[in-house]
């Protein structure tokens, strides 16, 4: 018996090390953000996804508000999907590009921001979500046309972020969307404060080209390249070095593809003067791809395609991008990789499909 006693000692240890290693253990997530109406949502296979973010919502006064009834009804419904996917978490998320005009004004004031953060924990607990993703574009520094920035916002989101954890609850999700340029990362965001109370930041690693480009590129390049710097990788890595742990990190993939016009017929368009065309979502630009030729950028590991009959060149996400990205997510031991929009994409063999798949094998 004396001889047993000490291996049965020994054996809750080895469980408790067991237990401690899967818990520290890294399950990368998929998050997706969601920008449709009521219905729409139950048409997509949601196996894998961890997050839906439903955007958006804004401002009304100091508070967090539900636009409408097809906000409210469209929000309630998402809700419902976590009867169907037990695991999957429901996010509000404000703002957006062009929805948060009055974010700098309101959030000046600690009066606001904790009536902003109370309305916050309000709506999570009244449509049994799961927590709030900011999509304030951009806390000081100039993001959309006519709308006013400071550079208190910097300081003034810490303070945001610190009255949403006082008042959302113990387990409620808090996070924000970054802009993937050395510009936001210098003036946008306290890292050292806002990282240890946040569970994770989305970077949103597309648009490096777009309607004030004045040549064409990759707009979500996963590598950098000769003649562009800004990539998926680059802003991660400024992220890490700025002392941000790769597990609160998401990788950002576009379900959409951007053009560009009067592009010259040189070197299938890329890297050439041109004018801003227009955007389409995944889905509709299989009205137009039938005059594009299709190629690869094995140094930015990105797709692109050229039209040379009305010399329209356009860059997206693919099935192999976004493979490519899902990958890095893994080796890097990132916390994942979300996108913008579901809607946006197939409702069968999309590519989120494709980012499950390689994510969660």
């Amino acid at each position: 018996m004396k001889k047993l006693i000490p291996i049965l000692l020994f054996i809750p240890l080895v469980f408790s090390c067991l237990f401690d290693s899967k818990e520290i253990e890294i399950k990368p997530q998929v998050i997706a953000y969601y920008a449709g109406d009521e219905k729409s949502i139950d048409e997509f296979d949601l196996n894998g996804v961890d997050q839906i973010i439903y955007s958006f919502l804004h401002l009304k006064g100091n508070k967090l508000a539900i636009d409408d009834i097809k906000d409210s009804l469209a929000l309630v419904n998402i809700v419902n999907q976590k009867k169907n996917y037990p695991k999957l978490k429901v996010l509000v998320s404000l703002g957006g590009w062009g929805g948060c005009e009055t974010c700098s004004d309101v959030f000046s004031s600690e009066k606001a921001r904790i009536e902003f953060a109370i309305s916050t924990a309000d709506i999570i607990e009244s449509f049994n979500a799961d927590g709030i993703d900011l999509d304030w574009e951009y806390p000081g520094i100039s993001g959309y046309p006519g709308h006013s920035y400071m550079p208190e916002d910097r300081e003034n989101f810490t303070d945001l972020i610190v009255q949403l954890r006082k008042y959302m609850k113990k387990n409620d999700i808090l996070s924000f969307a970054a802009g993937a340029s050395n510009r936001f990362f210098e003036n946008s965001i306290e890292w050292d404060k806002v990282m240890p109370l946040v569970d994770n930041v989305n970077l949103m690693t597309y648009d490096f080209y777009g309607s004030g480009s004045t040549k064409t590129g990759h707009h979500t390049a996963l590598s950098s390249n000769e003649f562009q710097d800004r990539s998926a990788e680059s802003s991660i890595e400024a992220l890490m070095n700025l002392g941000v742990k790769p597990s609160q990190i998401f990788i950002g993939g576009a379900f959409y593809i951007k053009t560009f016009k009067n592009v010259a017929n040189i070197n299938n368009g890329l890297h050439q003067n041109a004018e801003w065309n227009r955007s389409y979502n995944q889905i509709n630009f299989e009205d137009v791809r039938s005059n594009f030729n299709f190629y690869w950028d094995d140094v930015a590991n990105s797709p692109y395609a050229y039209d040379s009959i009305n010399k329209i060149f356009a860059t997206f996400d693919d099935h192999k991008s976004i493979k490519l990205k899902s990958k890095y997510a893994l080796d890097k031991k990132l916390g994942g990789i979300m996108f913008w929009q579901l809607m946006n994409d197939k409702k069968q063999n999309g590519l989120l499909k494709t980012m499950v798949n390689t994510i969660k094998p």
